[in-house]
């Protein structure tokens, strides 16, 4: 009967993230979350004999209050209890169950995050880093110069298809978190470093002539994955000695920092990034005070 309940619980979670999918338009990283978060708690409730559907509110309160004690992140539970409620609220939706356990659940309180950014000498270092006489340091100069240059999240620079590319148009057509399109402008580097990809690198790349429409291909003739740009991004900044840890989300971080920086206006950095809410793009502002905040510490005479 167990067995039952646990296999009926992977099936409601699969028909949930569907509905949410299709519903919502959610990003396909966050229906993984969400789909990792609740597995991870049927297999907990599993251990202390309940099931998804047959839960009480206590027993959710036990599970986040296990989870504080072996010291997983505030973000981390705070996105566990966006999961459970998603889901829960779909459940009572549905006449799954016939109450809400979270109804009562707080999220905890999140200091104010600073992403992680670099300067724009870093910047230069690292896309100049990759070596162009070769078929993949094209291509990865092409990928670092068109996220900087337009500020991409990592899933959509490497889910982007050929046509979405309009060089002579200097422009990219990107899909972003709930199925939102936008384009933004390439600018003269990356379109540059495109133009030379795509006459020179890919079509070198493509194993077999095997058909794909991404745009960015691996050394197999496989499009890239997130988890491959990431390594690639570690590459090279080892490469060229960047010490902190930084990842392909922090090329975007970057983008919007410097154009900031640079006296760029909020609303525009908010359509470049996708924002669909300011105050999201808003913490690019505490990044750019703290950078000047720094620099007046190190270099006034009274700092």
């Amino acid at each position: 009967m167990q067995k039952q309940k646990q296999k009926d619980d992977i099936i409601t979670i699969q028909v949930f993230l569907d509905r949410t999918w299709a519903e919502f338009g959610l990003s396909k990283n966050t229906l993984s979350a969400y789909e990792q978060d609740l597995k991870l708690f049927c297999i907990w409730l599993y251990k202390n004999n309940s099931t998804l559907l047959n839960v009480q509110s206590d027993l959710v309160k036990k599970y986040l209050a296990e989870r504080f004690s072996l010291g997983i992140k505030p973000s981390s539970n705070a996105r566990l209890i966006s999961s459970l409620r998603r889901f829960y609220d779909y459940a009572l939706l549905k006449n799954l169950i016939a109450e809400n356990p979270c109804d009562l659940l707080q999220s905890p309180k999140l200091g104010k995050y600073l992403p992680t950014t670099m300067t724009e000498e870093e910047v230069q270092r690292l896309l100049d880093a990759p070596e162009i006489s070769s078929l993949h340091g094209v291509r990865d100069k092409a990928m670092f110069e068109l996220m900087y240059a337009c500020g991409l999240r990592v899933s959509e620079l490497v889910d982007l298809s050929v046509d979405a590319v309009n060089l002579s148009g200097g422009v990219v057509k990107v899909l972003g978190k709930g199925m939102k399109e936008r384009l933004v402008p390439l600018g003269d580097h990356a379109s540059e470093s495109l133009s030379d990809y795509l006459t020179h690198s890919r079509q070198g790349l493509q194993k077999n002539k095997a058909e794909t429409d991404k745009l960015f291909l691996t050394n197999r003739g496989r499009g890239m994955s997130r988890q491959a740009f990431w390594h690639r991004v570690k590459y090279y900044a080892q490469k060229v000695s960047i010490t902190q840890s930084i990842s392909p989300h922090t090329l975007r971080h970057a983008f919007a920092t410097h154009l900031l920086n640079n006296g760029a206006d909020l609303r525009a950095v908010q359509m470049l990034l996708g924002h669909s809410d300011l105050s999201t793009t808003q913490i690019y502002t505490h990044v750019a005070k703290e950078r000047l905040k720094n620099l007046h510490n190190q270099h006034h005479p009274r700092g």
